[in-house]
């Protein structure tokens, strides 16, 4: 069963907090730097994997795997990925 997620209403208040935000001219536009400019050293995003430790795959699994696991909410592939891990592991030996 899909969740549905109500979305934030802005009430009067919310408008009233960020009404002395003006609106930009075309002079603030022309003044405007490109975020990388304004700050060189800070990083944006992940950045790249260095080490790849994963490899992406197109997997069709059952119904039924797909709800057991995404039952327990955000995370799912990893714990997909960790039980055939563990199966992995324990066919080695």
């Amino acid at each position: 069963m899909k969740r549905t997620v109500a979305k934030k209403r802005y009430t009067a208040s919310d408008m009233r907090a960020v009404s002395n935000n003006p609106e930009w001219t075309r002079s603030d536009f022309a003044k405007a730097k490109p975020f990388d400019e304004v700050f060189p050293t800070m990083r944006k995003g992940r950045g790249p994997n260095r080490a790849p430790t994963k490899k992406l795959v197109s997997l069709r699994l059952s119904a039924e795997v797909l709800k057991h696991f995404k039952a327990d909410g955000p995370g799912w592939q990893t714990r997909i990925d960790e039980t055939l891990v563990k199966i992995v592991k324990r066919k080695s030996y």
